[in-house]
């Protein structure tokens, strides 16, 4: 019997805090050694990879991921379904996803939403992947369930929404369900806009007949994100600092917010994607229609707020690097972006454009490509600080020998990177578009290796894994910067305090 499963040798190592050249050993489907490079080239093993010098990361952990949800916002709905959201993702270097099991706002069990959503995703997955409960409402029995989501289910984070009429909760909804996620450990995600103001100025567009895609930027001005982020950073304070993550940043002024927050000790977590990084508003304002491929919320900002949201990430402000997959079809007028058009309105309205962008195959070469951050940084915020903060380290996020799966990424070697120009076509999602299209990508995953099975071989066939090898994983609470000894240390709640 062969020692290892796979062996991957000469290849750079690179994790959140080192970066060294060493041979992987793999074995049952865990990292069982790492050892000086070349060292288990003549090893006993039943595969052999020469990563010929190039990278060698933790497998890609994107926690921000909408697939196969229901129409919530109007007639569109999601263009990926698990099986072709999770291919996407191994294509592009993730191994580990976290979705989203929807809980509208008319239904009352949390426990019932994630029920559903396993019914879709079980035996149709290309990666491993868990749940956030998404609350469209704090009803007492949705609450009272968030224990047994944890303890059981393994769903150990929910968001909540401060937009949308259909999602929106008011600051003494947020409140009861930041109370009772604190007594559960359970972590709550934030879409921090004001959505009275947006709605306010919706109405005084449609008034004034501004109608274009473009003008979903002017619906959602920064102000009305760095007000949100404020307030609820203001909640969370109240309740005894509950830790909260603010999701999808955008505006230069709330990561100035949350900084302060963060140095004043707070728990408070946040998230960027690629569309603030790589999109301005200005790709909103393409000619006819086309400018709704970018409309996402909050909107894309302007080249000089991209160069703060990447020093946030630098700087630790931003914890992670998420996708925000949220793939509507364009070319389509039953459940995609065109649902809006019609003759009376032949740009369509910007009010009704389904709200969201295909990123989970591109988000890691994209950040790669842009050769911004330090390599250990960007394994940090797309591999490692995902795992930690939703309870998925040391398993995921690392390549600890004995104890991380072997989920792992091989990268093009220097001599050898392909220096693509991105064509959807070349993709792997359900989506007729990407909004990274004609941008030149330095390097691409060469192998995708999740549980020590080789599932994406770019010269050899692509995708080369199988629906349903992806498994469910029941997630711990989060172990970033010890948050819950905190809280722990800090008392229950009192009121007698404040």
């Amino acid at each position: 019997m062969a020692q290892y499963d796979l062996v991957i040798t000469n290849g750079v190592c690179v994790t959140a805090t080192d970066v060294a050249p060493l041979d992987v050993g793999i074995k049952d489907g865990k990292v069982a050694l790492l050892a000086p490079s070349g060292t288990l080239a003549s090893a006993s093993a039943t595969k052999l990879i020469d990563a010929e010098g190039g990278y060698v990361t933790p497998g890609g952990v994107d926690c921000h991921v909408h697939l196969q949800e229901p129409s919530m916002f109007g007639k569109g709905s999601s263009a990926d379904s698990y099986e072709s959201g999770t291919r996407s993702a191994i294509a592009g270097g993730t191994t580990t996803i976290v979705a989203f099991a929807p809980m509208q706002k008319s239904a009352s069990s949390a426990l019932e939403a994630v029920r559903s959503t396993h019914a879709l995703a079980q035996d149709n997955c290309y990666c491993d992947y868990g749940f956030h409960l998404l609350m469209g409402n704090a009803n007492p029995q949705a609450l009272s369930e968030l224990k047994e989501l944890k303890e059981v289910e393994g769903v150990s984070s929910i968001k909540i929404y401060m937009t949308y009429q259909a999602l929106q909760l008011r600051d003494g909804e947020i409140l009861s369900v930041l109370l009772a996620a604190r007594e559960n450990h359970v972590l709550t995600m934030i879409h921090a806009e004001n959505g009275d103001v947006l709605d306010w100025l919706t109405d005084q567009l449609e008034a004034a007949k501004l109608f274009a895609p473009k003008y979903h930027s002017n619906s959602r001005p920064p102000i009305l994100e760095a007000e949100a982020t404020n307030r609820a950073i203001a909640l969370s304070s109240l309740v005894t600092n509950t830790p909260i993550l603010l999701v999808h940043v955008s505006d230069p002024g709330a990561a100035l917010r949350i900084r302060e927050a963060q140095t004043n000790g707070q728990p408070i977590f946040a998230e960027t994607c690629p569309q603030y990084l790589f999109l301005t508003r200005d790709d909103l304002d393409r000619p006819g229609f086309e400018g709704a491929k970018y409309v996402c919320s909050p909107p894309p900002r302007t080249v000089a707020d991209q160069g703060k949201i990447w020093s946030g990430l630098e700087n630790g402000t931003f914890s992670i690097l998420s996708s925000d997959h949220c793939p509507f079809k364009y070319d389509d007028n039953v459940t995609g972006k065109m649902t809006c058009v019609s003759h009376e309105h032949p740009v369509g309205r910007f009010k009704y454009i389904p709200n969201g962008l295909p990123g989970i195959e591109t988000r890691v070469p994209l950040a790669m490509s842009a050769d911004v951050l330090e390599l250990t940084k960007l394994v940090e915020v797309t591999s490692t600080n995902p795992a930690k903060l939703y309870g998925l380290y040391p398993r995921k996020g690392s390549l600890i020998p004995g104890v991380s799966d072997a989920d792992l990424v091989i990268w093009y070697p220097e001599e050898k990177k392909p220096a693509l120009v991105l064509r959807n076509d070349m993709l792997h999602h359900d989506v007729d578009y990407s909004p990274y299209e004609g941008r030149t990508i330095a390097n691409w995953p060469r192998y995708t290796v999740l549980r020590g099975q080789v599932v994406w071989d770019r010269d050899n066939g692509g995708i080369v894994g199988s629906k349903g090898f992806g498994q469910f994983v029941k997630r711990e609470e989060s172990s970033l910067h010890g948050i819950w000894k905190k809280v722990e240390s800090q008392g229950k709640f009192n009121l007698e305090n404040l």
